[in-house]
């Protein structure tokens, strides 16, 4: 079964059909590149604010400090959800039986 046939020319995916044969497929890929691409996005953060965070306790400023630690612990919220969102995909694998990743 063909889900859809879009012509955008010569170039990467100017078939859909051949690609993902159905939408399975392409929210499986979706997925599984939106989770890798959240990791390094946290990976990032957690980076960024603790390299705020020893700069801003070194320079004294409260407000710095503050922003710094924000950034951490909504790096560390972001980590839960991504951690989360990855095990609800495979509960949802197990119930249904249905493969996606």
């Amino acid at each position: 079964m063909i889900i859809s046939v879009i012509n955008i020319g010569t170039g990467l995916g100017s078939n859909i059909s051949t690609n993902y044969p159905n939408v399975g497929s392409l929210v499986a890929i979706v997925l599984k590149n939106g989770l890798t691409i959240a990791g390094v996005i946290l990976l990032a953060l957690i980076i960024f604010g603790s390299i705020s965070f020893i700069a801003a306790s070194g320079s004294g400023d409260q407000k710095k400090l503050a922003q710094a630690q924000d950034t951490v612990t909504s790096a560390l919220i972001g980590f839960l959800v991504i951690f989360a969102s990855y095990f609800i995909i495979q509960i949802i694998q197990v119930i249904t039986g249905l493969t996606i990743f």
